[in-house]
């Protein structure tokens, strides 16, 4: 908490019911004054007895020499949490647009870049860098990071969004990023510089700040030959330089902006999210990258989920492997560590064949992979089309959550059996239920309770 100075002590006294009080007020004076909807503010105000003060807490980075702690902010009900939620439901969207061609967001989406790129570029000289944005969320400047959303705004010519002034989008972000308050160890703290790593704002803003500052490093780049992609805090390079210049070149970045410092790994072997990239004399070899801290564990197959989520795991995880495994052998060491790992879980073996054989099935490969068809038909699923995200229409959705267990398998076919029965021709039927699941309750569930109740 010391080594940024991002959080500044209160003492004691705590923070919140000053904060709920201002939360609301802040939103009623924007509504008179007509800059928000009355729903608006129906949507965004609070009632003291449904929010609490975030809590500060760390997670070991096991994967890291000496075991570094990374703070997480726990606001999920945070005076402040439904602003931040309902700002970053309307900008991420247009961070995304306009930062589409430098950023990545799974290591798929970069095998793809890497691959394109290599056909023509990659050579026995060709130098990978990873490069890690140090304490990227506290070192944001608060008042420069809610200027990069203004910046990206005016970028891509918007004088609203979903019927919002770009100003009231302003004076909200800077109303959420200036009150973040967290209790921790019997003290309370307000966040001074950044933003809170369980806000959802933070993120989009984050992002933003960074988008800016990479800007001449993308152009610089490119404009050589190389490759540039982010991930948040993480960058990816590949370029033909030499190991000095391109040293020198960090260290030339890292005089950008006094916020943000860059350190670098340069090699002909890098990891980047969970790939593993190596350049063999010349050639492009990837697999799956997991790190030291991994542990064989996935959803147990004895575990009261639905089942639809249980086979879904074998399936994503083996094809990841044949996304990610760049020589047939790779494929196969990875597909067999898969299958001991599923084992441990208490998948049945039928299960596991039968969704490795759904992953041909669904990328209509006939025949089993071997040493010959592996190549073009790995190039066959790399070049299949994602399915687009299906957009919900909440305004003509109902969601139904029901508590899971082995006597409810049944119950969604039932439901929409009888939801066609009985308003088939009633015009609710132009609304569609959503059916989601709730894990069942048991003593662990029982014995967790919210810091407020202890």
């Amino acid at each position: 908490m010391e080594k940024t100075q991002a959080y500044q002590c209160l003492g004691t006294i705590d923070p919140l019911p000053d904060l709920i009080q201002r939360t609301n007020k802040y939103l009623l004076d924007l509504r008179l004054a007509k800059w928000i909807t009355q729903k608006q503010y129906e949507q965004l105000s609070i009632k003291p007895n449904e929010v609490e003060l975030a809590h500060l807490y760390y997670l070991p980075k096991a994967h890291k020499p000496g075991t570094p702690l990374r703070p997480i902010i726990s606001g999920l009900k945070h005076p402040t949490i439904k602003i931040s939620k309902f700002l970053d439901d309307l900008l991420r969207p247009l961070f995304d647009q306009m930062a589409s061609n430098s950023t990545v967001t799974s290591g798929f989406d970069l095998v793809k870049q890497l691959q394109q790129w290599s056909r023509n570029n990659f050579r026995q000289d060709t130098l990978f860098c990873t490069i890690d944005v140090t304490d990227l969320y506290t070192m944001v400047s608060q008042i420069e990071g809610v200027l990069s959303l203004r910046k990206m705004l005016d970028q891509l010519k918007l004088k609203q969004v979903g019927k919002l002034k770009v100003e009231t989008i302003i004076r909200l972000s800077r109303f959420v990023m200036t009150n973040n308050y967290f209790s921790y160890n019997g003290q309370f703290y307000h966040q001074v510089r950044g933003g809170a790593m369980g806000s959802p704002l933070t993120l989009t803003i984050s992002n933003c700040y960074m988008y800016f500052f990479e800007r001449q490093i993308v152009n610089q780049i490119r404009n050589s030959g190389g490759l540039y992609f982010r991930y948040i805090d993480d960058i990816f390079i590949t370029i033909n330089w030499p190991v000095r210049h391109l040293l020198k070149e960090v260290d030339r970045w890292n005089k950008f902006d006094e916020n943000i410092k860059l350190s670098a790994n340069i090699g002909s072997t890098v990891n980047f999210l969970d790939l593993n990239m190596e350049n063999r004399d010349g050639q492009l070899y990837t697999t799956v990258f997991q790190k030291s801290s991994y542990e064989p564990y996935y959803l147990p197959f004895n575990s009261i989920h639905p089942l639809h989520m249980k086979k879904n795991i074998p399936f994503a995880m083996l094809l990841r492997a044949i996304r990610y495994c760049s020589i047939f052998q790779s494929y196969l060491n990875e597909r067999e560590k898969l299958r001991m790992a599923l084992l441990l879980n208490k998948y049945p073996n039928k299960i596991i064949d039968e969704q490795f054989n759904n992953v041909l099935v669904k990328f209509g490969i006939n025949e089993p992979l071997t040493s010959i068809n592996f190549n073009r038909s790995r190039q066959k699923v790399i070049d299949s089309p994602s399915k687009d995200k299906l957009l919900v229409n909440y305004e003509k959705s109902i969601f139904v959550h029901f508590t899971y267990c082995s006597s409810m398998k049944t119950f969604p076919i039932k439901f929409h059996t009888l939801w066609e029965k009985y308003f088939d021709k009633s015009p609710i039927n132009e609304v569609i239920p959503i059916l989601g699941t709730r894990n069942v309750d048991n003593l662990q569930r029982r014995l967790i309770q919210t810091k407020s109740k202890n």
